[in-house]
């Protein structure tokens, strides 16, 4: 049985400050635990309905039951796992290939895609603003899917981080060129904004080649959610490798 100090612990991992203040954070479901107990990731501790569903040689699992996994878990439906996991350490930037930065962008199921899409398109890199959406938001983890095993997220100044580096930077404008006949370099930084406002007028000042999606459609649909304008973005920058 799950004591009451534990369900108040895992409980306020739901909330960033605790996340900071205890350097971990939760994560369920089978696929998303196994693939941070495959990773580098430190297990804190596994909770799971039965010992088939975890590596015992992995990690020690504590046995529950699906009326304990309830009481803390933050999903309707409890996924017969429940891992917390102590924050990796973080690794420098490394200026290789494409950096994926993103400007304030707040939606957790956008960010969770978005580390998703670069783990598909092979950018290892993501640099985020301090108002970005933390990482380790459960609704972010959750859509990750176990890619932020193998994106290296660092949150920093933006804006000091694109003044300091000597890659050419491409930001996503409405008013763009065609990002179809863009000739992509073989490395840089893509800045991808906030869902409202876009990119920052502090960080557009710092673009030197401003990218756009044609809009084929009606004039009434303002512009594309960010996670998806992101999948098409880095989908080109991979086609003009070929």
């Amino acid at each position: 049985m799950v004591g009451k100090s534990q369900i108040k612990f895992i409980k306020s991992l739901q909330q960033k400050k605790y996340r900071i203040q205890h350097g971990m954070f939760v994560v369920e479901g089978i696929k998303t635990v196994r693939e941070l107990l495959d990773s580098n990731f430190e297990a804190h501790k596994v909770y799971a309905i039965n010992n088939n569903l975890v590596s015992a040689e992995q990690v020690n699992v504590e046995l529950v039951s699906e009326a304990d996994l309830k009481r803390i878990s933050n999903l309707k439906n409890p996924n017969k796992v429940l891992g917390v996991f102590k924050f990796p350490l973080v690794k420098p930037i490394e200026e290789q290939g494409w950096i994926l930065a993103l400007d304030d962008v707040r939606d957790p199921g956008n960010m969770g895609t978005i580390i998703r899409l670069c783990d598909w398109f092979g950018v290892r890199q993501l640099v985020c603003s301090e108002n970005t959406v933390d990482c380790f938001n459960p609704k972010v983890l959750q859509a990750t899917m176990g890619s932020i095993t193998r994106v290296n997220i660092v949150y920093t100044d933006l804006l000091q981080f694109i003044k300091s580096s000597e890659l050419s930077v491409y930001g996503t404008f409405m008013n763009g060129e065609n990002v179809h006949v863009t000739k992509m370099p073989e490395k840089g930084i893509l800045v991808m904004g906030n869902e409202a406002n876009g990119i920052s007028k502090e960080i557009a000042d710092l673009v030197n080649h401003k990218i756009t999606i044609p809009q084929f459609g009606g004039q009434k649909t303002e512009s594309l959610n960010v996670a998806t304008a992101t999948a098409i973005f880095l989908n080109e920058i991979r086609r003009s490798e070929k």
